[in-house]
């Protein structure tokens, strides 16, 4: 079918909207959560409320808020008052939400996705009131994507301000998001099953959103409620990898683990409670059964807006990453090769993927503004100069691309004229990761505002076959 290159951009935008659509958390918890009587259902488990004193609620990420508070409106006004619902759940400040019954803490500003004391503070409520709780007490938490940098507890020995200093070298060095994870787990009292190691609830039900290729729990915001994650190896493994202890933070962290993988070594009678999966039931030191429920992933943003693409006449094609994805280079180099067979031959037109891919920083001297999908949309600009019958957009689904006010951006046939227009660069803002700025000239950037979920990127390419 023919299009034009306004047709073509209004329905990739349209098909990216509807695939967030069906990631909106609050949805996620009306399907996952119901009232019925005197039962409560938290996805698959039925949970008899009669045998139940107190629910609190704890947690973090980007989707945090918008989870918290369709929680009080599946529980109803009822249940937050005979079951003395409260709770503490961290999120971006941008997110801040009035709540009647769990209190929504600022974790970190808006557009700064590192950890911070204020995130710090928070926690601390958190392992305090989960200690609190007794055996006929039920503990529900919120986990989605971001949950990493919201739900900072830096173990003994090892500052804050190490943690940030270490997690922002390790992503200007590359790294994956399970080093990134293994390295956070490692040196938190938080992750890595730190917070189901500490509650006393009889019962613990995380209901999570997946950001992560692959949906590994444990990866999710680092594992808060996966037992047993938090070994030192993995963490040595990566700042051996990534050569971080030629960094006073990164030598110290490799201290402190080195002396844990010691301690650990001699103390045979420690028990690792960690299941094989994540998802199986499983029961702390203190007799709490800790149950890991997924309620929505990338997979669920695709699918949906699968739907969308069929209904607006599209042939489409789908992928959803279950690993990371490597270079944005390579996946833009990806797309660009499906663009050029969709637009010559026949067969499906429109392609929609979901990942993450990483990007290599320039030097700070050098860096610009951007993050991964801006990124990727340049470098597919870069791969392919015509995109006439083309559009692509990319974003992100928690509606942050690095640290910008952009979700993401789009690049078809206009945004290439503008930017001949205006003599701008490509492979020079490419290369100093400056992508941000040159959307912003040419009109293609993709601003959402917080979106309150978080799934991983989505991308979609719509064309107009010759």
């Amino acid at each position: 079918m023919r299009r034009t290159p306004e047709q073509l951009r209004a329905d990739a935008l349209r098909i990216w909207r509807a695939g967030l659509d069906a990631v909106r958390s609050p949805q996620l918890i009306f399907d996952a959560v119901e009232v019925e009587g005197s039962t409560l259902r938290l996805g698959e488990e039925f949970i008899d409320l009669d045998a139940i004193d107190r629910i609190a609620v704890v947690g973090g990420g980007k989707a945090a808020a918008g989870m918290a508070v369709a929680l009080e409106q599946a529980l109803g006004p009822r249940l937050l008052k005979t079951k003395h619902v409260t709770g503490i759940v961290n999120v971006p400040a941008d997110c801040l939400q009035p709540t009647d019954a769990i209190r929504l803490h600022a974790g970190r500003p808006a557009g700064l996705n590192e950890p911070t004391e204020a995130g710090v503070v928070g926690v601390r409520e958190m392992l305090q009131l989960v200690s609190q709780l007794g055996p006929r007490d039920l503990c529900i938490c919120l986990i989605s994507g971001g949950g990493s940098a919201l739900l900072p507890a830096p173990i003994d020995g090892f500052a804050l301000a190490d943690k940030a200093l270490l997690t922002r070298e390790m992503s200007a060095r590359g790294a994956t998001i399970e080093q990134m994870n293994a390295v956070r787990r490692a040196l938190s009292s938080m992750k890595g099953g730190g917070l189901a190691a500490a509650c006393k609830a009889g019962r613990l039900v995380a209901l999570i959103l997946s950001d992560v290729p692959g949906d590994d729990l444990a990866a999710i915001s680092s594992g808060p409620t996966i037992l047993g994650r938090s070994q030192p190896q993995p963490a040595l493994d990566v700042i051996a990898n990534l050569s971080l202890a030629n960094l006073e933070a990164g030598a110290r962290a490799q201290m402190l683990l080195q002396q844990r993988l010691a301690a650990a070594a001699s103390s045979p009678n420690n028990q690792n409670h960690a299941a094989s999966d994540p998802t199986a039931t499983v029961a702390n030191d203190f007799g709490c059964r800790i149950e890991n429920l997924l309620i929505g992933n990338n997979a669920t943003a695709v699918d949906g807006a699968g739907v969308e693409a069929e209904r607006l006449g599209y042939s489409h094609a789908m992928v959803s990453a279950n690993a990371p994805e490597g270079p944005v280079e390579e996946v833009a180099a990806g797309i660009v090769a499906i663009a050029r067979r969709m637009r010559d031959e026949p067969g499906p037109d429109c392609l929609i993927s979901g990942g993450e891919p990483t990007v290599r920083l320039a030097p700070a001297a050098e860096r610009g503004r951007g993050g991964r999908n801006q990124q990727l949309c340049l470098a597919a600009l870069v791969e392919e100069r015509d995109w006439r019958h083309l559009c692509l957009v990319s974003g992100g689904t928690d509606g942050e691309d690095g640290p910008t006010n952009a979700a993401g951006a789009c690049i078809d046939e206009l945004i290439v004229a503008e930017v001949q227009r205006t003599k701008l660069n490509p492979r020079s803002y490419l290369a100093r990761n400056d992508a941000y700025t040159l959307f912003d000239a040419v009109g293609g950037l993709l601003v959402t505002g917080p979106t309150h979920t978080n799934v991983c990127d989505l991308r979609v390419l719509t064309v107009s076959q010759r």
